[in-house]
């Protein structure tokens, strides 16, 4: 397995094992490993459903969970031949509380070619340096489950829509983001709910919709204040402030301040381009371009930061930044005078105005 690899790499790996699982083109071993739960599972189940028929499952399909069992155990499992099939399936859930899983590679090592090993280990990767690490890598599959970053799960989750035969505008989009964060499970759950819930025939997933389905106020999110921070819209702000002090748990206060760091972050990066273009008297890099740097996932964005820019000078993003990382230590009780989450909030948002 390369290293430095990343949650793109991720998803295309996944994409491309669910293609071989759908063909019947199946490994002796799987390691299924990483902090990104969702793929792992997903790719068990896919796994745990396709290999054998409802009839084969009972008496060749094994499933233990890494706490209750041991290596031993195992290793005699899959050494066993398969009664009336073809294949025998061993799956461990939870490995990673598999006491002594370096043992398991006595078996990778020479593994059964009638037996199916599928080691689903979360939470964090096998030690690469492992002989079991290398026996699989050798003559399974192994795939490495990275958590994605925050700028990447929206260009993830407009694909992750199209797949399920539906578009989803940018706003609408952005929501999901802000709301659900990058835990993908969560994101497939509420997902699958909402799809469920739709109107038959919808192809376009709007702000009303997620409104209406998960519960997110369309006019009350950190996609319009930080709107409201690129056009300098105080009132408005301000009225998103109190509508997130009256409702704390859908709100949290750090996600703001993370959610405005990365929006102030971004216009800093885009003033720079704008001095450096100036100064060597080159063109501004191209829409497309601007989008990569300042990891966007769509050109539909990219008008609200050049409009911020225009507003928010350098100078003045130096000391939001600094602000942003003062208000960050007393959302968590450093020097906060004792001051709840909403008022610190308004507190932040009244000295960037003021600026």
């Amino acid at each position: 397995m390369a290293k430095g690899i990343n949650f793109r790499d991720s998803v295309s790996h996944y994409t491309a094992i669910s293609k071989e699982i759908a063909a019947r083109r199946f490994a002796p071993v799987y390691l299924l490993m990483g902090e990104e739960g969702y793929f792992i599972d997903r790719l068990g189940d896919m796994l745990a459903s396709s290999i054998l028929n409802e009839a084969e499952k009972a008496f060749n399909q094994i499933v233990v969970y890494g706490k209750d069992s041991d290596p031993g155990a195992i290793i005699n499992a899959a050494r066993q031949m398969p009664m009336m099939g073809s294949y025998q399936v061993v799956i461990i859930k939870e490995a990673q509380q598999l006491r002594k899983i370096e043992q398991l590679s006595l078996y990778t090592q020479a593994p059964s070619p009638s037996t199916i090993l599928v080691i689903c280990h979360k939470e964090k990767n096998i030690d690469k340096r492992s002989q079991l690490y290398k026996h699989v890598a050798a003559k399974g599959v192994v795939f490495e489950s990275v958590r994605p970053r925050d700028y990447e799960i929206g260009p993830w989750l407009s694909e992750f829509i199209k797949s399920k035969g539906c578009t989803i505008d940018p706003k609408a989009l952005q929501m999901l983001v802000d709301y659900l964060g990058v835990d993908i499970s969560k994101i497939s759950n509420e997902l699958s709910k909402l799809l469920t819930y739709l109107p038959e025939g919808t192809k376009t997933i709007t702000a009303d919709h997620i409104e209406q389905n998960i519960g997110i106020s369309k006019d009350f999110n950190n996609y319009e204040l930080t709107k409201a921070m690129s056009e300098r819209n105080m009132h408005k702000a301000m009225l998103i402030a109190d509508h997130f002090a009256h409702n704390p748990k859908e709100n949290p206060f750090l996600v703001t301040i993370s959610t405005l760091f990365t929006h102030f972050q971004r216009i800093f990066i885009l003033n720079y381009q704008r001095w450096l273009a100036a100064h060597k008297k080159t063109p501004l890099p191209s829409d497309p371009e601007l989008c990569r740097m300042l990891k966007i996932p769509s050109p539909y964005f990219l008008n609200e930061y050049k409009q911020a820019a225009a507003i928010y000078p350098n100078k003045k993003v130096f000391v939001i930044l600094g602000l942003l990382r003062e208000y960050d230590m007393k959302s968590k009780g450093i020097d906060n005078g004792g001051a709840d989450d909403g008022e610190l909030l308004r507190e932040l948002l009244l000295k960037i105005f003021l600026l």
